[in-house]
């Protein structure tokens, strides 16, 4: 049985559909669409505004109001009760507009007569890019009924506002007031290096052309085999994707479990049965959760937020066929991939070897798109308003990741300087392959130990790629999260044979499981927290539920039977935690030994240093500890108290800071006066950089990313240990917030390869 607002929305849809079919110019559509709105909502006055660039947003027309208002009216993005429904991207119903503290008086549209006021925006990728309003006479206070049908009404006006049509309008508009369009735009660069080719301008998201069904089982028939194609091909797609390893692996990872999670595709099912069709059910499933999370300050809830807004996005292409229509640029060889905004699986959808640049109009340093394509050397610029609706599939695009800037349609002399860039790049790259026959040993003949951090199973071809000296770090949850239940005991010895075997005789550091906070299992339930970063996860999860831990120790130590095992602890914050995960291993090793069962050659135990508390106990872990590896990524988190995930503190902290820099030489200097042996696996550790800070403080072991380990290599290659380690000593006394701009300039004055 349909709502009432579904079957009165439909009565409106009808009407609106006419229009927009018609051959009317826009304007004159516009008028007709706010006409019918009011009238059939029974309201005396109805307005569209428009947002014409990323600050105001424009009535284009309105019914009820005073005459040839439209176009005269402008309303910032925050101002009013228009601005604020544009802002916060939510309905705002007001009994008394004037009464409300947000209301602005605009004497252009003659609105002295109207009392109460309702608003809705009109989204697309989240954000608002118009909104609709009503308003009547009287102070009256909108039912949850009349809110629904608006919100229905505009989910469909806002792809007719973001047509193509439309689209052209705006340009004349602008083209009328004397702007002029662009051949050199600059942007925010995400993601360095030069590209040139075609562009692919990426439209993911499709209109929902019809909201209701007339055939309910066959619309959820449609939506059984659209999602279960949508995940097959993704795992098809990430298996046989080599993406290396890094954040970028777990953003994929994660991605994949939205798209498999059962509650969420429930929601769509009930709206089907409501009487939406497969693709407007989608569309209100994820409008639903926008409503009641996008106001939180939870930077977790808002990434997760953007993920399923990408899940939705790549499941309406499926219920449309639009996933297929990158096929027809399959013959181009350098493609410019241009979006409004994409999700991190989008990026997988084209040939990631021919793409040679990605631009991204809402793009942001965190966004996990640009995390990934930074990861494939794909130069990355965001921030150019404007840049998706102007450029046409097919167009030639310059793109230098350096500077910011895009070229659209470049002159023969430029497309030459970007060939000559892109060459030296290349030459650069084939420079780093060959530094693979060549050991990690500084100018001076210091041998450091170079490793790589390993998360899937193609991840073990950068093994034999880089020549290196082993596994730094294998992080075991990534197995787990990414199958659908609990790996038993038998499928982990699978996971780290297979890795073991690979190795040959190069050392294997293997992490006991590390879940919880942004890694979440699809099989466990209950695991949200308010502030999951230092909630219930790690090894907090493994001693609370020692079943898990105990089966993966057991993993362990059949895949290294006859080999040398190291393994560590992740996010250990007191000794006593290191000393009962170590005894559960060693009970699981005497029970082997029980049973006859063949046994490493020897078991070494270590844990990661990555919550401050520890490394006041670090005197007393050296004594029990066989190892111990420094994993900067949450350490630097922990000790500033920064979420590094936030985009606002992105540049206020820094690890080449005096007191970090302190901490870890401290660490590494206790480390090696033990004689025990000691290793950095997290950021610091594949940013050329910062390892060359890290060798100056004392360390010799790095673990660095598959992507940055040729970098890496180079640096080492490049550096003389004795005279970075007097220069680090001399800065350690500095008072500034950052010392990274002397380091780089020291790198540069010394010829140190820093690239």
């Amino acid at each position: 049985m349909q709502s009432p607002a579904i079957n009165q929305a439909m009565d409106i849809l009808k009407l609106l559909r006419q229009v927009t079919e018609g051959q009317d110019e826009v304007p004159i559509k516009l008028a007709k669409i706010t006409r019918i709105i009011a009238e059939k909502m029974e309201a005396d006055a109805a307005a569209c505004y428009v947002a014409v660039d990323d600050s105001y947003l424009e009535l284009f027309s309105s019914f009820g109001f005073n005459d040839d208002v439209a176009h005269k009216v402008t309303i910032r993005y925050g101002e009013g009760l228009v601005g604020e429904v544009a802002k916060t991207n939510r309905s705002l119903a007001v009994a008394d507009a004037w009464a409300h503290p947000k209301f602005s008086y605009k004497p252009e549209l003659g609105e002295e007569e109207y009392k109460s006021f309702l608003g809705v925006p009109l989204v697309r990728w989240n954000r608002s890019i118009g909104v609709i309003t009503l308003q009547n006479k009287q102070v009256h206070e909108y039912s949850r009924l009349e809110i629904e049908i608006l919100e229905t009404v505009a989910m469909v006006l806002s792809e007719t506002v973001a047509s193509e049509e439309m689209t052209e309008y705006k340009k004349d508009l602008i083209k009328a007031r004397g702007l002029t369009t662009r051949e050199r735009v600059k942007g925010l660069s995400l993601s360095k290096g030069y590209g040139l080719g075609k562009a692919v301008v990426h439209r993911r998201r499709q209109m929902v052309g019809k909201i209701f069904a007339e055939d309910k089982d066959g619309e959820l028939h449609r939506l059984e085999t659209a999602y279960k194609q949508m995940n097959e091909d993704l795992d098809k797609k990430f298996a046989s994707t080599q993406l290396g390893i890094g954040e970028h692996v777990d953003i994929l990872d994660t991605y994949r479990m939205f798209a498999k999670d059962k509650g969420w595709y429930k929601k769509i099912e009930d709206n089907v049965k409501s009487g939406l069709t497969a693709e407007a059910a989608v569309e209100r499933a994820y409008e639903d959760m926008w409503n009641r999370l996008s106001g939180t300050n939870d930077q977790y809830l808002k990434e997760r937020l953007h993920d399923l807004r990408d899940v939705a996005d790549r499941l309406q292409s499926y219920l449309s066929g639009d996933f297929k229509e990158v096929s027809e640029i399959s013959n181009w060889s350098d493609i410019i991939v241009v979006a409004q905004t994409m999700g991190p699986a989008d990026l997988m959808d084209y040939d990631y070897h021919k793409i040679r640049g990605l631009i991204i109009e809402e793009g942001t340093p965190t966004m996990h798109v640009a995390i990934v394509a930074k990861a494939l050397n794909i130069p990355v610029i965001a921030k150019i308003k404007g840049l998706f609706d102007e450029v046409k599939t097919g167009e030639l695009i310059a793109i230098d990741g350096n500077e910011g800037y895009v070229y659209i349609n470049p002159l023969p002399a430029t497309q030459e300087k970007f060939k000559a860039k892109i060459a030296e790049k290349e030459k650069l790259l084939a420079r780093l392959a060959e530094l693979s026959k060549l050991p990690s040993k500084t100018l001076d003949g210091v041998r450091i130990g170079h490793y790589i951090n390993v998360g899937l199973a193609f991840d073990l071809d950068y093994i034999e790629s880089t020549n290196c000296d082993g596994v730094g770090l294998y992080r075991t949850e990534i197995p787990f999260m990414t199958s659908d239940v609990m790996p038993d005991v038998e499928r982990q010895v699978g996971f780290y044979k297979e890795l073991m075997d690979r190795a040959g005789k190069r050392k294997v550091i293997f992490r006991s499981l590390d879940v919880g906070s942004d890694k979440l299992l699809p099989y466990w339930s209950n695991m949200s927290e308010e502030n999951p970063a230092i909630g219930w996860r790690s090894i907090r999860i493994s001693l609370d539920r020692r079943a898990i831990l105990r089966k993966q120790v057991r993993a362990f130590l059949r895949a290294a039977a006859g080999k040398e095992l190291n393994v560590m602890f992740p996010m250990i914050s007191d000794v006593s935690e290191f000393e009962e995960a170590k005894e559960t291993l060693m009970i699981e090793l005497d029970k082997e030994k029980r049973r006859n069962q063949p046994i490493p050659s020897k078991v070494n135990v270590g844990l990661m240093i990555e919550v401050p508390s520890i490394v006041f106990q670090l005197e007393d872990v050296l004594k029990q500890a066989d190892f111990i590896s420094i994993g900067t990524n949450d350490l630097a988190q922990f000790t500033f108290a920064c979420d590094r995930g936030n985009p606002r503190l992105t540049e206020r902290y820094d690890v080449l800071s005096a007191p970090f820099l302190k901490m870890m030489g401290d660490i590494v200097a206790k480390a090696n006066a033990a004689g025990v042996y000691c290793s950095v696996c997290g950021e610091m550790a594949s940013n050329p950089v910062e390892a060359m800070v890290l060798l100056g403080l004392g360390y010799r072991n790095l673990s660095s990313s598959g992507a940055s380990y040729g970098r890496v290599k180079s640096m080492i290659r490049s550096v003389n240990i004795e005279e970075v380690t007097d220069y680090v000593k001399t800065l350690l006394k500095s008072q500034k917030r950052t010392l990274r701009p002397q380091l780089l300039a020291y790198a540069y004055d010394h010829g140190i390869e820093i690239y």
